[in-house]
């Protein structure tokens, strides 16, 4: 979309990530949000770090998220929703040079593409490789898989 460039210029550098909370913050998984920035970061300077829960999220998991640096998104709806469409937005409204999203989720696979159609690099982050989803890995330019 050439309007878009014009309209809001090159890719910046940086890289924007967004997290699946109930699907990567799950105790069998035994992910850490510090491991989860860490694999973004290897991309690029993290500039954006937003964690995706539900409205029952209890309010300890929030305080240590945003102590750690999250925003932290709750929705009375859908999380996949909610991430996709903001993860969609941020490609078109802001120049970053990579999208990484941490999930285990294929429903995120739209996104990605969107985000490789736009000239976007994009990152898959599975929290385990029992987590770890194959069609999340190939829409993605490069993937991680936080225990190995």
């Amino acid at each position: 979309m050439d309007w878009v460039r014009r309209l809001f210029g090159e890719r910046r550098e940086g890289v924007a990530l967004f997290v699946d909370g109930p699907n990567v913050l799950r105790d069998e998984f035994d992910v850490d949000l510090d491991d989860v920035r860490a694999a973004a970061a290897a991309s690029g300077r993290v500039v954006s770090a937003r964690l995706y829960l539900n409205e029952q999220a209890p309010g300890s998991l929030i305080r240590a998220a945003e102590a750690h640096g999250f925003e932290v998104i709750t929705t009375s709806g859908d999380v996949d929703v909610k991430l996709a469409v903001d993860g969609a937005e941020f490609v078109l409204r802001n120049g970053v040079r990579t999208v990484a999203i941490a999930s285990r989720d294929t429903d995120f696979k739209p996104a990605l593409e969107l985000a490789g159609r736009e000239g976007v690099r994009t990152l898959a982050i599975a929290p385990g490789s029992y987590g770890r989803s194959d069609a999340l890995r190939s829409a993605a330019d490069e993937s991680v898989t936080l225990e190995e």
